[in-house]
Parts: C-alpha cells; structure tokens; sequence
C-alpha cells in the first residue's frame, strides 16, 4: 500500500479555453515536476489527446488515465474516466453521435489542437467541444458504464456548470458515489448545504486549463501496488473509485 498524489482533471490543448501550450508533453512535464503520480487528462467532449498522452506521461513515470469532461444537455460538467484507453476511445465515438455542432470560432473560443506523442499538431478539431451535448444527466452514467468508465460531478463548489449551482442539490437518480471539488477547502461548508457529500466519495482535481494551474501534489489515494505496474495501480484506483474493498 502507497500513497499517489493525482489529478483527474486537467486540459489539453483540444480543449478550446486550454492553452495551446497545454500539449501532452508539457502536461506531463509539469505534472512530474508537481510530485503527481497519477493524472486524467478530460478535455470537453473528446478523449481524441488521450493516445498522445499515454505515451508523454509513460515517459515521466506517470500513470495516466483516459478521460473526458462531457457537458450535459442540462449544462452540468461531467468527469468521465476509463481504465482502458481503447474504452475511452469508442466512447468518445458513441459522444460523437450526440455532439451539437457548431463550427468553432477561434477568434472566440481558442484552437483546438489534436497532437502526437512528440506534440506535433496532427488535426483540428473543427466543430466546438465546449459546449452541451444531446445527453441528459440520467443518460450519462449507463452510456459511461457500457464502456466500463465511472462518472461523477465536476466542480461541485463551482456556480459554472456544476450539478448544485444547476439543479440546487444532487438529484435522486441518478445516484452518484464520487464527487469532485475544484477547492478541498470548501468540502466542510458544502457537507453542511448539501448532506449527501459526506456519503460521497471526494476527489480534489484542478480542472488545469494553463500549466501553471497544475498544483503541487496534496491530495492523495492509498493504493495496494504489488507486484508493481502501471495497469495494475490504475486498476486500484478505479476499484477505490467504485468503493470495492481488496
């Protein structure tokens, strides 16, 4: 059993409000200078950074995770997040197909820039990622699961896009286990306003958008890593995710 400091949410440079400078390089560089073991890369609405990252993060000793922040219909941010990159990739495909589209403005919104594994550009992504798919928030959880990912809120003490400044409290159905908060300080006010978070598994992520919004390594998951890989720590932590014991 060892500690690994994480991040589970952080942009890359397909995100259209991430910097350019956020490459899968650069992630994973300032990601290893901060201490941090473990790290999702979740851009809006797509994984297709994803492969790009694995091999960055795999060449500074991080484990890294496939993962998406996908947008409701509702508006409300959702972290998606995959065990298997070829999981996130077909589910990727399946949010395609519920995707608005809306030509991206760059003037506006900011590239949105598909790389390699050396951080070259390689595409575009033409039509806007950031805004709200098709899904409603009930959809969500059984289309991630079907893909063998886990879902929770995003940004949870946030007024923008979060489930509570949405709907006003977490809703009966569907159930969710995990919560993420962008300030660990606001953990304690929240349990007070809304009960069911301290029933709630938290995760405390930065929702990176510019290198410097990586922070240094302080929140933390206790994981079994014998014998040690990468594949079998990322396994602990979905098992950790989900609440299954050892």
């Amino acid at each position: 059993m060892n500690r690994y400091y994480y991040d589970l949410h952080i942009h890359s440079c397909l995100s259209p409000c991430a910097d350019n400078d956020m490459t899968p390089n650069n992630i994973a560089g300032m990601a290893a200078l901060a201490g941090l073991n473990i790290v999702a890369l979740t851009d809006h609405n797509s994984c297709r950074n994803c492969p790009a990252f694995f091999a960055a993060a795999r060449k500074q000793g991080i484990i890294p995770v496939a993962g998406m922040e996908l947008t409701t219909a509702e508006d409300i941010h959702m972290i998606c997040l995959f065990e298997q990159i070829d999981d996130a990739l077909l589910f990727n495909d399946a949010v395609d197909s519920h995707r608005i589209r809306i030509a991206n403005r760059v003037d506006i919104f900011g590239d949105q820039l598909l790389t390699d594994e050396n951080d070259e550009v390689i595409g575009i992504e033409a039509d806007l990622l950031s805004n709200a798919t098709d899904l409603m928030l009930d959809d969500v959880p059984p289309l991630v699961e079907q893909y063998h990912g886990i879902c929770y809120p995003a940004h949870v003490d946030r007024e923008a896009n979060g489930i509570l400044s949405t709907l006003g409290s977490f809703p009966a159905f569907p159930r969710f286990s995990v919560a993420e908060f962008h300030d660990g300080e606001k953990i304690g006010l929240y349990k007070k306003l809304h009960p069911q978070i301290g029933q709630m598994q938290l995760v405390v992520s930065s929702d990176a958008h510019y290198l410097w919004d990586i922070r240094d390594k302080e929140h933390y998951f206790e994981l079994e890593d014998e014998p040690y890989s990468s594949d079998f720590v990322r396994n602990r932590l979905f098992r950790a995710l989900r609440g299954e014991s050892e």
